[in-house]
């Protein structure tokens, strides 16, 4: 797995050895940054931003986002093999100074941890099998690190029958093999 661009273009990215852990494909990734740079439904800057990441593996997501000029990137991971990753990826690509990690699970978000930020990207990548997701946005609405600029990106399985949380619009559904990459906004 590679950077797809930015200053860290080509640079690789460990993976888990396990199948505990769904990495997002390159040619997903690449997808998603295609649409955020020429789509007029979905367009995002992601210069100076400040990401999100939930549920963030290895950090492939959030580290491409660095690399394409990100200001920040808050990871979420549970998975200890998962946080092992991620951290050494980190490490790598010398990113320290513009992230930060925490090792708990996604639906247990405080507004201490993240500093009362306003995120520009929140990317959300749960287990396929997980049926909380409505659970994780209504949380990030009622704790306001989202606003109506603010574009939020899940990761789901194609077939998943997700009732997508009122609180939501979504601007655009993609299909890539076994991913549905939902690109939405606050109501």
């Amino acid at each position: 797995m590679r950077i797809i661009g930015g200053d860290l273009k080509g640079k690789k990215l460990l993976i888990p050895l396990d199948k505990s852990t769904r990495p997002l494909r390159d040619i997903v990734r690449e997808s998603i940054f295609n649409i955020l740079n020429h789509s007029s439904k979905v367009y995002k800057n992601i210069n100076n931003s400040k990401v999100l990441d939930l549920f963030s593996g290895t950090g492939s997501f959030g580290i491409e986002c660095l690399s394409r000029g990100a200001q920040e990137v808050i990871f979420f991971e549970n998975y200890s093999n998962s946080q092992k990753i991620l951290k050494k990826n980190i490490f790598n690509l010398d990113l320290k100074d513009k992230t930060k990690i925490y090792e708990s699970n996604a639906y247990y978000l405080k507004e201490s941890d993240l500093d009362n930020k306003i995120f520009d990207l929140i990317f959300l990548d749960p287990p396929f099998k997980d049926k909380k997701i409505n659970i994780l946005i209504d949380q990030i609405k009622i704790m306001k690190i989202a606003n109506f600029n603010t574009l939020i990106i899940i990761h789901r399985n194609k077939k998943s029958e997700d009732n997508i949380s009122r609180y939501l619009n979504v601007l655009d559904e993609k299909n890539y093999g076994l991913s549905k990459i939902l690109f939405c906004k606050l109501i």
